[in-house]
């Protein structure tokens, strides 16, 4: 008996010892993916803090992408093989790898065509011949805010041109406070506030990687009426991928709903 026994031990064995061994590559992948999200997320975050500069947040975004894509060929195969082998965690593993990996190669893939579709500028301005000047946060950033000029215009223009000059149908005192109170509904940082020169400026952080970028509002009387431009800057980078047009939008939307677009 015993020895009848010790014989079926010997037999279960094997089969404990192949189970564990179909879940080294769905545990693999598994554990690949997560870090292609750790590094996606932190990319971020890291930057956001000042742990290490914007470059190497993106390069950290371009590694997750990578490291996802690899992960979901990955788990791909580990989760054919278990269901060949009928392993249920092996199929849990597997579909989760590549849940996590998907995420993690997509939100680079989509942001790098993003990147592509946006023209390289982030200095976005409604009045391109006379854009809005800075002065409170010229002087803090040292360096200034010097527009580009025509080329960066004629990509504005061809890019976003529904951004223009917007008429309020208020004297220039109402229409500063209105555009006030629009600039604070957003959520900005207000730097200077200059009534007597209708001129509002502002930073804004990004949500992600926590960029600071510089808003300057402008209200100008035109008899009972005022024109009201806006001029919004990235402080880094060459593109923006549409934020600062994004933002005029959105601004603009406060002050004339249903007048800018999205």
């Amino acid at each position: 008996m015993e020895y009848q026994g010790h014989s079926k031990d010997q037999m279960h064995q094997p089969i404990h010892s192949a189970r564990s061994t179909w879940l080294v590559l769905p545990l693999f992948a598994a554990a690949s993916a997560v870090i292609a999200v750790i590094l996606l997320l932190g990319s971020g975050l890291g930057s956001r803090v000042h742990l290490w500069n914007f470059r190497t947040g993106f390069a950290l975004i371009k590694a997750s992408g990578y490291i996802g894509l690899g992960c979901a060929l990955l788990a791909l195969v580990s989760g054919f093989i278990s269901i060949r082998k009928r392993h249920a965690k092996g199929i849990f593993l597997s579909l989760l790898a590549l849940l996590l990996s998907l995420a993690a190669f997509v939100v680079p893939l989509y942001w790098q065509t993003q990147a592509k579709i946006y023209p390289r500028i982030h200095d976005i301005s409604t009045d391109l011949q006379h854009p809005p000047t800075f002065v409170a946060i010229s002087t803090a950033r040292g360096a200034g805010v010097r527009y580009e000029g025509a080329a960066v215009a004629a990509q504005q223009q061809k890019a976003y041109p529904d951004l223009k000059t917007v008429v309020l149908p208020y004297p220039k005192e109402e229409a500063y406070k209105l555009a006030l109170l629009a600039a604070r509904e957003m959520g900005w940082d207000i730097v200077a506030e200059l009534p007597a020169e209708g001129k509002i400026e502002a930073t804004d952080t990004t949500r992600w990687f926590g960029f600071k970028d510089d808003i300057v509002v402008r209200v100008q009387a035109a008899g009972n009426r005022s024109l009201l431009d806006v001029r919004s800057v990235s402080r880094v980078g060459i593109s923006d991928v549409g934020t600062n047009a994004r933002r005029i939008r959105g601004y603009l939307s406060k002050l004339v709903p249903g007048g800018a677009k999205p």
